[in-house]
């Protein structure tokens, strides 16, 4: 009933607020709040629930890193660099005044509280896939920007706790810096030689494909839990160390999509929202003055992060906008630091309520920029002049099979390189020699090409099959051209 309950939420969510015209993630997260153990406790937050945000939100770091376009992020690596440290340093900055002066907090709570402004969580990502940007620059200067300032939070996060333990010493910079590196070296060393070894031997199973990735992912994980860092990196890492080894058009990286956007995401989504208390702003005017506080702060410092970076590079405002978006969020992150804060009585209740508030209108506010940002940007580029080739709509592609071992292969190259405009399925051509087995073969060659259009309806491409009857393949490729 719970399973039933969620899958109805996220079905119905998106369906009834879109005609509100309110995003359905924002659904998501409201309809947590009003079912969880806050609202009219429908639903508690069990370890269901738990296991299956964890999911999400691994989800969400493990696509963000797999479509990051290498070639695009190599080439903007010193831009990410620079964004990632503005997007740490300024609200870092500008929270530990106002938390040490302002809300009076000590010196090692002022500092745990404004490194929580410095973490964000895209979880306006998957809006960004929906609208097709997600290889615009600024979406790449942000994904390798999130990835660096996290970093360097849940550092200082380890620094301050093993600090307020009296453990801050040597050996614990030295534990720290090689557990970094056997993780890293695991990683990008021997990962990615077992994944391609394991996908050519199987190349067939692409179930098996699937199930090796989903492992990758919670193992990367689990050692970087095991690296002292948070496990939203190492899924982010696992997706950065498969992504030459899964292509954005491959059926694999259309099942890993679109089992997490169907599923897991919105199952994450839906349980940020049960951990919110609206009556925590009952409290007295102190909870609301930190609440309001926080999120003032957090907003205006990851503004200003998005602004110096359009100065910095010369980006349009709209650009400006989504890198807000995209880095305006927090979530678990967020919640890692504040909770570890909270439990080692660093932080008291007030904070703790307040950075759940936080979450909310950050994730509220986000979604909204983000799809404004997106909607503007894909309008813009609408409006630039643009070469139009007949050829882009006129594409036929055809794949002449002479040796069935390479069907799977050459469909999925033809997938890749097909251009999106093109209305014209792709043909797979099977050419059967001219004797007197030519209608029992034309037969036998039909029934091997079908299994094709399953693979092919999988990744949402229109696939058609043709077998004839020639005296060789050249021949019967040349016939088949003539009638197009």
């Amino acid at each position: 009933m719970v399973f039933a309950v969620i899958l109805l939420i996220i079905l119905l969510s998106p369906i009834l607020l879109l005609k509100l015209k309110i995003p359905g993630i924002i659904g998501l997260i409201i309809s947590g709040v009003v079912i969880g153990p806050h609202g009219i406790n429908m639903l508690e937050q069990n370890s269901t629930i738990t296991l299956f945000s964890t999911i999400g939100l691994l989800y969400i770091m493990f696509i963000a890193g797999l479509e990051l376009d290498l070639n695009e992020f190599q080439r903007n690596k010193n831009k990410s660099i620079v964004f990632g440290f503005l997007t740490f340093i300024i609200p870092l900055a500008i929270g530990f005044p106002v938390c040490y002066y302002l809300l009076d907090y000590s010196f090692t709570a002022s500092l745990l509280i404004s490194s929580m402004f410095s973490t964000h969580t895209m979880v306006s990502y998957p809006i960004v896939s929906k609208f097709g940007i997600s290889k615009n620059e600024a979406v790449a200067i942000t994904v390798g920007g999130t990835i660096l300032t996290d970093t360097a939070v849940l550092i200082l996060l380890a620094v301050i706790m093993s600090s307020n333990n009296g453990g801050l010493n040597l050996a614990f910079w030295i534990q720290l810096i090689a557990s970094l590196a056997v993780f890293s070296g695991i990683m990008f060393w021997i990962i990615p030689k077992v994944t391609a070894w394991f996908f050519q031997k199987l190349e067939s199973e692409k179930t098996s494909h699937y199930i090796f990735v989903l492992a990758v992912v919670f193992f990367a994980a689990f050692l970087a839990e095991l690296a002292g860092i948070e496990p939203i990196i190492g899924a982010f890492v696992a997706g950065l160390a498969l992504n030459r080894l899964i292509p954005y058009s491959s059926t694999l990286m259309n099942r890993i999509e679109f089992i997490g956007q169907s599923i897991f995401i919105p199952f994450f989504l839906i349980s940020v929202g049960m951990l919110v208390d609206i009556k925590v702003l009952l409290n007295g005017p102190s909870a609301v003055i930190i609440a309001v506080t926080l999120s003032v702060v957090a907003l205006t410092g990851k503004w200003l992060a998005a602004s110096a970076t359009k100065i910095i590079f010369r980006y349009s405002a709209n650009q400006r906008k989504l890198i807000f978006g995209l880095s305006s969020s927090h979530a678990a992150a967020t919640l890692a630091v504040i909770l570890v804060g909270f439990q080692a009585g660093i932080i008291d209740e007030n904070a703790l309520n307040a950075t759940i508030l936080l979450i909310l209108v950050t994730r509220l506010g986000a979604t909204i920029v983000t799809e404004n940002a997106s909607k503007l940007i894909i309008t813009s580029e609408k409006e630039e002049p643009v070469i139009e080739y007949p050829v882009h709509y006129s594409e036929h592609i055809m794949i002449p099979i002479a040796n069935l071992n390479n069907m799977e292969t050459l469909l999925e190259f033809a997938v890749f390189v097909k251009n999106k405009k093109s209305i014209n399925p792709i043909t797979i051509l099977s050419v059967v020699s001219n004797d007197e087995e030519a209608e029992k073969n034309l037969v036998r060659a039909r029934k091997n090409l079908e299994h094709l259009v399953k693979m092919a309806v999988a990744n949402e491409t229109k696939v058609k099959i043709t077998a004839t009857i020639d005296h060789n393949i050249a021949g019967g490729s040349s016939v088949h051209r003539a009638k197009k």
